[in-house]
């Protein structure tokens, strides 16, 4: 079992009900504007659409806990994913980088410490961090995307915490793409779906980075341009070569199947389109097999 993982079999995921996060139409309503979704949501249908993802993660298999409805606690919660990092020695919180979300860790952390799950660590002001700018490429090494929701302080306190649970840290710098409002995270361009294979938008992969992981042998599923904005490159492994993606990106499928891997979609237009998200940000696993 371990954290250090973004491709092994999912055993055990925190999510965030979209029942839970949207809490209902007069929120929808009042919340969606300024926390820059597309559009406001459709209760209805997102509560019909999360199930049918819950159901996507059930036949993985794996243990699901469900974070409960918080005050003070607005629409993005859905998106489990930014909060907070683990590792194996426990769970980071993080300090968010988008200020209508600065709640989320500590509601978290309340949550984590009733399943006994340990905390290690928080970042502190002025240090930012988004668990959306962290990918694992093995159980040693880890990337983090320095942007707009992610600063250098903050970048710094988490490579303390890590401490010797890394042999190598990598730091992405990202582009500027829409701006400090957009939801870009280092995890809206790369995912991993095996040791060796990841899921990637290149245009916007800093040279750099993408030679790293061409270096390190991994194998890059390209998704075309008209894809990237239904977040073809937002892919959550279940498992080594099993994959959940949003429908609506065909073609990235394909090249997905083709490179072996088994593929599971969703319908997301109210849970992950308007808000931003893609299964990667829907759920925080917290322990795979290693």
């Amino acid at each position: 079992m371990t954290s250090q993982s973004e491709v092994g079999l999912i055993q055990r995921l925190i999510v965030k009900h979209a029942r839970d996060a949207f809490q209902g139409p007069e929120a929808i309503a009042a919340q969606w504007q300024a926390l820059n979704f597309t559009a406001p949501p459709d209760f209805a249908r997102a509560l019909d659409q999360y199930e049918n993802f819950l159901a996507l993660l059930r036949a993985a298999g794996c243990e699901i806990n469900v974070l409960p409805q918080a005050e003070d606690i607005g629409l993005d919660s859905i998106y489990v994913r930014d909060p907070a990092v683990v590792c194996d020695r426990g769970v980071i919180l993080c300090n968010m980088g988008k200020p209508q979300r600065e709640g989320e860790p500590a509601a978290l952390a309340a949550a984590l410490r009733a399943l006994d799950y340990p905390i290690l660590g928080t970042i502190q002001p002025p240090g930012r961090l988004e668990g959306g700018d962290v990918v694992w490429l093995d159980g040693r090494t880890i990337a983090v995307g320095r942007g707009y929701r992610t600063n250098d302080a903050g970048i710094a306190q988490f490579r303390a915490l890590l401490g010797d649970s890394v042999d190598e840290f990598i730091t992405v710098s990202l582009p500027h793409w829409r701006g400090a409002e957009d939801v870009f995270h280092l995890m809206s361009i790369i995912s991993p779906v095996d040791s060796d294979l990841a899921v990637v938008y290149s245009p916007l992969l800093p040279v750099p980075f993408r030679e790293q992981l061409l270096a390190r042998g991994e194998t890059l599923i390209e998704v075309p341009d008209e894809e990237f904005g239904r977040m073809g490159a937002n892919v959550l492994a279940i498992g080594p070569r099993r994959c959940v993606l949003l429908d609506g990106n065909p073609i990235t499928l394909a090249r997905l199947e083709a490179a072996g891997a088994s593929v599971l979609t969703y319908e997301g237009s109210e849970i992950s389109l308007k808000g931003g998200g893609g299964p990667t940000c829907l759920t925080r696993p917290l322990a795979r097999q290693g």
